[in-house]
């Protein structure tokens, strides 16, 4: 009898597939299988600029090289542009979304001419520039042309959110608790679409989740400061709230973690040096006879 669990692997085709990915991915399907649950394949090609066809065609070569399977169709975000902006307009008509104009040289002049650069789990968090401009400032702005993101007001958003504190769990931390504090020091206002992209990850993931009913998001530690983000988000759209698994990342020879920018081996080329399923899920650490390989 299939259980309610549903999990996913949401991979970018930003570039080609490595060791960690297959880790993410292996773990996640094994979460299915010993729950006899369901496992989905999504393609989180939003971003345009780099992500390429043959990367994701890459993708479903080297995973189902490794034995895995997944439902069908596969959610390719790219298609969906439109879901992503109804939900910008559910938050825009409550008023908790603010064009922002400014270029990174701009919001760095601004930090340093403040004496402080207040960082987040992202990196500097925004000053709130665009936050104050009047109504008419930004028509006027929007009617010259001007390029701009769209930020979260991330105070509002914190008003509109429920009671606090929010909650979520991680199958290896506990319970977390989300703060209005934690979220304006952590993130500040975050931009949920780009000046480029009409969507960003945060709202897509969180979207989609729902969207697709996942009960248990497995994904690596690199992003366990999201998930407070994602919690706000299922709060203001009333989304239903996961489980949460963080694994921890594979680490190349130097101890830093496997990345496409840093040329981790692919698994394409692993492949064509001979190495066979079996040996790349050894080489992980997760157990060959689990995926039938």
């Amino acid at each position: 009898m299939q259980s309610d669990t549903v999990t996913r692997c949401a991979p970018s085709p930003t570039g080609y597939l490595h060791a960690g990915h297959a880790y993410a991915a292996g773990i996640a399907w094994l979460r299915a299988r010993q729950d006899n649950g369901r496992f989905l394949l999504r393609i989180e090609d939003i971003d345009t600029t780099r992500c390429r066809p043959e990367f994701t065609d890459a993708i479903f070569e080297d995973l189902g090289w490794l034995g895995l399977n997944w439902e069908q169709p596969v959610r390719r975000q790219s298609q969906y542009f439109a879901d992503y902006a109804t939900a910008l307009d559910s938050l825009r008509q409550r008023d908790l979304l603010y064009p922002c104009f400014c270029t990174r040289r701009q919001i760095q002049a601004e930090i340093a001419a403040a004496g402080q650069a207040p960082h987040g789990f992202e990196g500097v968090v925004y000053p709130g520039t665009c936050r104050h401009l009047t109504g008419a400032e930004r028509e006027t702005r929007r009617a010259a042309g001007e390029a701009y993101a769209l930020r979260l007001d991330m105070a509002a958003a914190c008003q509109q959110a429920g009671h606090w504190p929010l909650h979520w769990h991680d199958e290896v931390a506990g319970k977390q608790n989300v703060t209005p504090d934690l979220l304006i020091r952590g993130f500040g206002d975050v931009v949920l679409a780009r000046k480029d992209i009409p969507a960003s990850y945060h709202l897509c993931v969180s979207h989609d989740d729902a969207l697709q009913g996942i009960t248990l998001v497995t994904r690596g530690s690199d992003l366990f400061a999201a998930t407070h983000l994602h919690r706000l988000l299922q709060a203001l759209f009333d989304w239903p709230v996961p489980e949460y698994a963080h694994h921890h990342l594979l680490l190349d020879d130097s101890g830093e973690r496997l990345a496409k920018r840093k040329n981790a081996p692919a698994l394409r080329d692993q492949r064509a040096a001979g190495i066979t399923p079996a040996e790349l899920w050894q080489q992980v650490g997760l157990d060959p006879a689990s995926f039938g390989v």
